[in-house]
């Protein structure tokens, strides 16, 4: 299976993570937009507390600073020249991202003034802080996850994810219709995006593309006119891999003993080779193959329990023919 060149993310500015994620994280801008070209350069995400307290031995600066009722009601707390000389030290690190305080909570002027002369960018929310923190921190994770693109068409099939591989013409997107219209959903066809995030692989489709398949012969097909909203998922984990072949497969392959994974983007991830033949319901085979998976994921292998009942048989043949004649 061919993989395309790997994507590392080692920054994302301030701008685009406000224009993409301000109306999921309720954000809005409250004073001048000169700091919106700094450089967000991980994904975690600090609260300055001990900052705040005069304590600068592991403030992580280079992180998103956020503000709850905590760090509000300590604000409370000091004023003048001490407030001043804290917020200083937290502007001295010109790779501060910028500053969001929760619940909307009503900014003391002088920071804003302060953050201006800093050129760092003030947000407010109207989440709870640790909503925020949950979901920024998944948003962030996900730009920045390693991803790659691989050319094949990608179904969940009953909560499988499957990736179909193989040689251009070869009925990818064919066995793909065939799976839709039993009831999985299609994620991307002909171009897959994976990113890994947190040791799994999550698959998209390219915004042009999604929700269409290709069909040759037919043209551009639309599976959520045709069979409904069911029939297309935005995303989907990928658990197998098959790659769809014109060869003939070996003893051990035929009877599911011999297991291979591939390597995408440090994950290994199951994968069968599936041979194209006249006459084979292919899209059936996919879909029992998906559904062998869940099984083994949740304890039970088919192809095991046949080695254990043929074991057991030939050992019981065995011991048939040590037994000596009856005189």
């Amino acid at each position: 299976m061919k993989e395309y060149i790997v994507r590392n993310v080692d920054h994302i500015t301030v701008a685009k993570f406000y224009e993409t994620y301000r109306q999921q994280l309720e954000m809005k801008l409250v004073n001048s937009p000169l700091g919106m070209s700094r450089h967000i350069i991980q994904p975690a995400i600090n609260r300055p507390g001990l900052a705040l307290a005069g304590y600068f031995g592991c403030y992580a600066h280079e992180r998103v600073q956020v503000f709850g009722n905590a760090e509000m009601s300590y604000l409370g707390t000091i004023e003048g020249d001490a407030r001043r000389e804290r917020f200083e030290r937290i502007f001295e690190h010109n790779d501060v991202p910028c500053l969001i305080f929760a619940r909307n909570a009503d900014i003391p002027q002088d920071i804003i003034a302060m953050a201006d002369e800093n050129n760092v960018c003030v947000f407010t929310t109207a989440l709870p802080t640790m909503l925020f923190f949950n979901r920024a921190t998944i948003y962030l994770e996900n730009e920045f996850a390693d991803s790659t693109s691989i050319h094949g068409c990608m179904v969940s099939v009953r909560g499988v994810g499957v990736l179909l591989t193989g040689r251009g013409g070869i009925g990818k997107s064919e066995i793909t219709l065939g799976l839709v219209e039993r009831g999985a959903s299609l994620v991307a066809d002909d171009m897959v995006r994976v990113r890994n995030i947190g040791g799994e692989l999550i698959t998209t489709s390219p915004k042009l593309s999604s929700g269409f398949l290709e069909i040759r012969g037919l043209g551009i097909t639309n599976v959520t006119n045709l069979f409904g909203l069911k029939a297309y998922s935005r995303e989907a984990k990928l658990h197998l891999v098959i790659n769809l072949s014109d060869g003939e497969m070996s003893e051990m392959e035929r009877l599911g003993l011999d297991r291979k994974t591939t390597s995408i983007l440090g994950v290994d991830v199951e994968r069968l080779n599936l041979p194209i033949a006249a006459g084979r319901d292919m899209s059936r085979l996919v879909e029992v193959a998906a559904l062998g998976h869940y099984l083994r994921d949740s304890g039970y292998d088919m192809a095991e329990e046949f080695t254990k009942r043929l074991h057991k048989e030939l050992a019981n043949r065995g011991s048939h023919s040590d037994r000596s004649p009856l005189p």
